[in-house]
């Protein structure tokens, strides 16, 4: 497939560039950086800027001056106008394939957002940042450093995420709050009414169940692994 990179974008060194890309105008897309297959940019993105950390150098990738740990962009990862994704300082800041971008978006230095992500129009995440799989950032959400969001959670437009969400949760306000489980993201991903119904009473009650259902496993072990800094009751009425 053919690459459109429009003459005004900026395609700097160390850029690994798949097929079937579109970059557009005056968007800038700096090395180190792997750019999977169908990504699409679009006009005015900055990708590859280094890490807004202080002890960092800020090089000038586009004369070919190269640092910090690189971009990732997964296959078919759509980066709409106007948004940036920083350099990682310690690993590859990475967009899971699948992602959306909408317009304005900032993913800062060391994120890792999974595969099929929409971060709304406006979404921040700051530094360090972990988003899990299916994940749905409503408009204007900001989400503190360090902080994660476990796998098919739903945040609401506005929030303000200063505490760890976990999976398959509805969340909004600021600070935000655990509001109940994302049924309707559960029923499309394919998990069965036992198990939403399971999860759903076991929020009501600000907890995990004891006995996770099988298909919820796997999504609370990533959860885990990824370290929360709050417990699920610290996050439903605090």
């Amino acid at each position: 497939m053919v690459n459109h990179i429009h003459p005004t974008a900026v395609v700097g060194a160390g850029v690994e560039l798949g097929d079937g890309i579109t970059i557009g105008p005056g968007a800038v897309v700096l090395g180190p950086a792997v750019v999977e297959d169908g990504c699409w940019i679009g006009p005015h993105c900055v990708i590859g800027t280094p890490p807004e950390i202080t002890s960092e150098p800020h090089n000038r990738a586009w004369d070919g001056e190269l640092a910090h740990a690189g971009v990732h962009l997964g296959e078919g990862v759509t980066v709409r106008e106007l948004s940036t994704v920083h350099q990682g300082s310690h690993r590859p800041t990475s967009i899971g394939a699948g992602t959306w971008l909408l317009n304005r978006a900032y993913v800062a230095h060391d994120c890792a957002v999974g595969a099929g992500v929409t971060l709304s129009a406006g979404v921040s995440l700051g530094g360090h940042v972990r988003v899990g799989d299916g994940v749905n950032l409503g408009m204007n959400a900001v989400v503190h450093q360090r902080r994660v969001v476990g796998p098919l959670s739903m945040v609401g437009m506005g929030a303000v995420v200063s505490r760890d969400v976990p999976p398959f949760a509805k969340a909004f306000g600021g600070p935000v709050r655990l509001r109940g489980v994302n049924a309707v993201g559960m029923s499309r991903a394919g998990f069965g009414e036992a198990a939403i119904r399971a999860l759903a009473d076991a929020y009501a009650r600000s907890e995990v169940p004891a006995d996770l259902p099988e298909e919820l496993r796997e999504a609370f072990a990533w959860w885990a692994e990824a370290e929360p800094a709050k417990p699920l009751a610290a996050a439903h009425h605090a």
